[in-house]
């Protein structure tokens, strides 16, 4: 498509997801009957599971051949056998996969490598590194809605430890938020809306999963889960997207505690269970018009708007350094702590 990919890396010790991921994915899902949960069945999770297992495949392992195939016999025997046993699927060929991933290895060779060696040569010779972090801190494997959760770690700490980055080595730690909360799939999610707020703000953000294209669950902003996150991360600055979905609503809420058998929460609860009970507690502010979505400056933005993002960073507790009005790049407000 026109796009260089000479300076393209991928880690050598990157896992990768075989054709039985997927599959053992979507039939452990639809086993769970009506307790699933809401995973894509891109094989993610079954592909964390054999790394942590010590059975994945990684993609050092499909430049030599040979070796791709004395690593690949004992896992797919195991894989057949598992498959076959508990939902009767027809096994799978180790010829004819070994093959297809060693092609698949001769393509990408230039393209394999060192890649935290590389970093690590980067910040040596004083160079900016941006590390883009994926899915959402709620989601993590440990500090997450457990089970409802990722098998990754998508924090700042698993950033540090997917890159091979040091902690000490990170200068500044962006949490990037939306102006109200979504989420995909089950799990808890205290400030949901399921009225007329929630359609408008599902169909005016475009709240549609990214892999999936399930729509979004939709609600207010959850401050808690904000500051909960920030904490978790060491949030050092705060980009706020999607101001102008808000735009028009009458009044405003933002989530700033939980009650739960009644007492008063300011973190979620450790179960499940537990965090599908709670009851948001809200703050109303007054709502706005117009977002401002041609504004350079946050200044520009409606005086309702304003008090709305420092009502936010007082509550997470981290300064907003960035607003997002619109979709395009030059509708991202570049403010400062002093906004």
């Amino acid at each position: 498509r026109g796009v260089d990919t000479s300076h393209l890396r991928v880690s050598s010790r990157c896992h990768l997801i075989m054709p039985y991921h997927p599959i053992q994915d979507r039939l452990e899902e639809s086993s769970r009957g009506a307790n699933t949960i809401g995973t894509t069945q891109r094989g993610n999770g079954p592909c964390y599971a054999d790394k942590a297992a010590r059975r994945g495949i990684r993609a050092a392992d499909i430049l030599d051949p040979e070796y791709l195939v004395r690593r690949l016999e004992p896992v797919l025997a195991e894989k057949n056998a598992l498959l076959g046993a508990l939902y009767g699927h027809p096994p799978f060929d180790l010829e004819e996969m070994a093959e297809q991933f060693a092609a698949y290895g001769e393509r990408l060779a230039p393209y394999i490598g060192d890649v935290e060696v590389e970093i690590q040569d980067a910040i040596d010779a004083g160079r900016n590194v941006m590390i883009e972090g994926a899915q959402a801190a709620m989601l993590d494997i440990d500090y997450g809605t457990y089970p409802y959760v990722t098998s990754s770690s998508p924090t700042a700490a698993g950033v540090c430890q997917g890159a091979g980055v040091a902690p000490t080595q990170i200068d500044r730690v962006i949490g990037v938020y939306k102006a109200y909360s979504t989420r995909v799939g089950a799990g808890a999610f205290p400030t949901e809306l399921f009225d007329d707020t929630g359609d408008m703000l599902r169909s005016r953000g475009v709240e549609f999963g990214t892999t999936t294209g399930r729509p979004r669950r939709t609600g207010w902003f959850d401050a808690v889960q904000a500051r909960y996150t920030a904490r978790l991360n060491g949030i050092t600055e705060i980009a706020l997207t999607k101001l102008d979905v808000l735009d028009g609503v009458d009044a405003v809420h933002v989530c700033v505690g939980y009650e739960l058998n009644g007492e008063r929460h300011d973190s979620p609860p450790a179960r499940i269970e537990d965090y599908e009970q709670v009851k948001p507690i809200y703050e109303e502010l007054a709502g706005w018009e117009d977002g401002g979505s041609d504004t350079a400056a946050s200044a520009g933005l409606p005086e309702a708007a304003q008090i709305y993002l420092r009502r936010i960073a007082a509550l997470v507790g981290v300064p907003i350094t960035f607003v997002g009005t619109g979709p395009h790049r030059d509708q991202l407000i570049h403010a400062t702590a002093a906004d």
